[in-house]
């Protein structure tokens, strides 16, 4: 039986388990999603799911209504995606000082490969290009267009998800794109065959 947003948020606020259940069941691919838009590791992503489920949890009691289910899911898990990004990237710099300093530690100089329901295309080489290049972009314009041309989000709902206004999502998504067209032009450059 699915529960309009309303009832389920009554429901999740007053403990019923059935509710929890049925909130992972319509949210969770859509939170594991993005999740992975962000941080590109299947395995991170993964656990940033279930810390987004279980803060949802620990805080639903708080959930004023004031946005959409989905739009407080969003920014909980790109809120939670950048702090595992963070986490991480400090974790590889003091790993990279331990080598230096002849200290045990591990060091992953491969990002992990991985697919994301959301790139349908022909060539995964594409793909694997494209989000690399996207890790090199700044994270408010990198969330914009993960967002938009990953989850199909409209730009009025990426205002909302994001806290910020309709013209600030399209300046992002400009400049967003201008900056994979610069990251992207190496590689695009060497794909053109030679006239």
């Amino acid at each position: 039986m699915d529960l309009n947003q309303s009832d389920l948020i009554i429901q999740l606020q007053s403990g019923d388990q059935s509710a929890f259940k049925q909130l992972v069941d319509d949210f969770g691919d859509m939170v594991y999603n993005t999740a992975l838009g962000i941080v590109q590791d299947e395995a991170d992503a993964d656990d940033i799911t279930q810390e987004v489920f279980v803060q949802v949890y620990q805080s639903v009691s708080s959930f004023k209504g004031e946005s959409k289910l989905s739009t407080w899911l969003y920014r909980i898990t790109i809120n939670r995606a950048l702090d595992h990004e963070k986490r991480k990237k400090r974790g590889k710099r003091f790993a990279f000082v331990k080598a230096l300093l002849g200290m045990p530690g591990e060091e992953d100089l491969h990002p992990p490969v991985f697919e994301h329901p959301g790139i349908l295309m022909e060539r995964k080489e594409n793909a694997a290009v494209l989000m690399r290049a996207l890790k090199k972009i700044p994270d408010n314009q990198r969330i914009a267009f993960t967002l938009h041309k990953l989850e199909g989000q409209s730009y009025q709902a990426i205002a909302e998800i994001m806290g910020t206004t309709l013209y600030a999502v399209e300046s992002l998504m400009t400049r967003a794109k201008a900056n994979l067209r610069k990251a992207l032009k190496n590689y695009y450059e060497q794909e053109q065959p030679n006239h």
